[in-house]
């Protein structure tokens, strides 16, 4: 995960997410507890868990900065 774009002023940090052949960019719009994470495909797989993370560290991030967290899954 990198982050990409910061403004606390309005609440929100972007960013995006890659594993394996996908990439995904999100919007976590802390102030309102929201995220957005496009395109749709493999969406439910990382959404939870990047919820979690971001809901942990979002204080923590720092623009340009690379982070990783782990997805749990079954599929």
């Amino acid at each position: 995960m990198r982050i990409t774009r910061q403004s606390w002023q309005n609440g929100k940090i972007e960013g995006e997410v890659r594993a394996n052949s996908y990439e995904w960019q999100f919007q976590w719009r802390f102030s309102q507890g929201q995220l957005i994470v496009e395109p749709s495909l493999g969406r439910a797989l990382i959404k939870d868990a990047l919820e979690r993370f971001l809901e942990q560290c979002d204080y923590q991030l720092e623009l340009g900065g690379d982070y990783s967290f782990t997805i749990r899954a079954e599929i």
